[in-house]
């Protein structure tokens, strides 16, 4: 097979670095690639933007691609999969109608709902005083949603009325969110644990893989801004006690709409679950792979990864045994000093003694070749990936790896994973 992956962070090196271990696949192209796809094994950069559909249809034709994956979430809710597929191209991806889980918050849901799936109550609204009305009338009704896609900062968790009214003022009248911001929710304030779980679907099939902890918060002991994530580890001890509901009450529902046909999707269902008093509410959903959760889970996945996408585009997932290993991964991910206030460009990164066992991987996300040197080229810049016989291992190898890399200003977490490190302590 030839595969082309749409993208260019950490999750599309993931994908490009577990595809080209399938003997099944001869070439992958990634468009546009990062500096980690530019050197990976059976990968080549190609200089097309996530959003230049007519280009990304002909480069497919031209070059006989068997099969299209799509990274990120933009592309999806702007149709990507529906243009390509116009064009004759086999897709590995939610179509525009299915992405609509994760591209309208509002639809999401409302789905919950309809499906008897556990959510936190909520109200949806378009203007600003109704909702600062309910907001007053009910004390738990604490965080806002903007239903559109916002760069993964469209939802705000309040403690206060005067919290909800200066995030309604933002959206709003200051329209920080653009047209994203035209509908909103506001939903009760859940206290709990937070996992997730990122699911294969062939439009009839749904298939979990393990589950896993991200970390959004931008330093140590989850304090400051909300990030696009700055480490994620697998598998999370909180699933292992709450796996029998999850399957009941989140998992069954999902599956069964499939196949009697209430639900309509194919790609990777992603659903963010928070356990408050024993019940796991489902937070939200994507419509992709998520980052950097794919760099942890990925590493542990033992069947081939491009038999299992191809598919799922075909309704024969049911007859894949997706295997993974009994050990555990954590990724640790490396950005600029002023993330996620501004991204770091044009910084030499250096790589010395990196361990290149199957204990640890490196994935470029923010990165770029110039004369052959990588150098910084966003804000995630990369993420170093430790595996080991359980969380404990993996958290070394992860730690002792990534001091091995540098570049200016360089700033990581040092307590990714450490919470579940010490729930199985106890």
């Amino acid at each position: 097979m030839k595969i082309l992956v749409v993208g260019n962070g950490g999750r599309e090196h993931a994908l490009c670095w577990k595809l080209a271990q399938s003997r099944e696949v001869s070439e992958i192209f990634c468009a546009p690639g990062n500096g980690g796809t530019a050197r990976e094994n059976k990968t080549k950069n190609i200089d097309i933007g996530v959003g230049d559909f007519d280009a990304l249809a002909k480069f497919a034709s031209e070059n006989k691609i068997d099969l299209i994956v799509i990274g990120p979430d933009n592309p999806l809710a702007d149709g990507i999969v529906d243009h390509l597929e116009r064009a004759s191209h086999r897709v590995f991806g939610p179509n525009k109608e299915q992405a609509k889980l994760e591209w309208s918050k509002v639809h999401a849901k409302e789905t919950m709902r309809r499906l008897s799936i556990p959510t936190a109550d909520f109200e949806v609204f378009e203007n600003k005083e109704k909702a600062l009305a309910y907001a007053k009338q009910n004390e738990l009704a604490r965080v806002v949603k903007v239903d559109g896609l916002a760069l993964g900062k469209g939802v705000m968790v309040c403690d206060t009325v005067e919290e909800v009214d200066q995030a309604l003022s933002s959206i709003f009248d200051q329209k920080a969110f653009g047209d994203a911001g035209q509908k909103i929710i506001i939903e009760q304030k859940l206290i709990g644990e937070e996992l997730s779980i990122l699911c294969l679907c062939d439009g009839k099939t749904l298939k979990a893989m393990p589950a896993c902890q991200d970390h959004k918060r931008r330093y140590d002991g989850d304090k400051g801004p909300n990030t696009g994530g700055m480490g994620a580890y697998t598998p999370v001890p909180l699933y292992d006690k709450y796996q029998k509901q999850i399957e009941e009450q989140v998992l069954a529902p999902i599956s069964n709409a499939l196949q009697d046909g209430r639900l309509s999707f194919k790609g990777v269902l992603f659903i963010g679950i928070l356990i408050a008093d024993d019940i796991p509410y489902v937070l939200e959903f994507n419509a992709r792979f998520g980052d950097p959760e794919t760099q942890a889970v990925l590493p542990r996945m033992k069947s081939d990864l491009a038999l299992a996408l191809l598919a799922c585009t075909n309704q024969s997932l049911a007859h894949i045994d997706l295997q993974f290993d009994q050990g555990a991964s954590l990724c640790v991910v490396a950005v600029g000093k002023d993330y996620p206030k501004s991204s770091s460009k044009g910084e030499t990164i250096t790589v010395s003694q990196l361990d290149s066992s199957t204990t640890v991987q490196l994935f470029h996300a923010g990165t770029s070749l110039k004369d052959d040197i990588v150098i910084t080229n966003g804000g995630r810049v990369l993420g170093v990936t430790g595996l080991g016989k359980d969380l404990s291992e993996a958290s070394k190898n992860a730690y002792k790896a990534i001091e091995n890399v540098n570049f200016n200003q360089m700033e990581y977490r040092k307590d990714i994973g450490s919470r579940a490190m010490r729930s199985v302590a106890k």
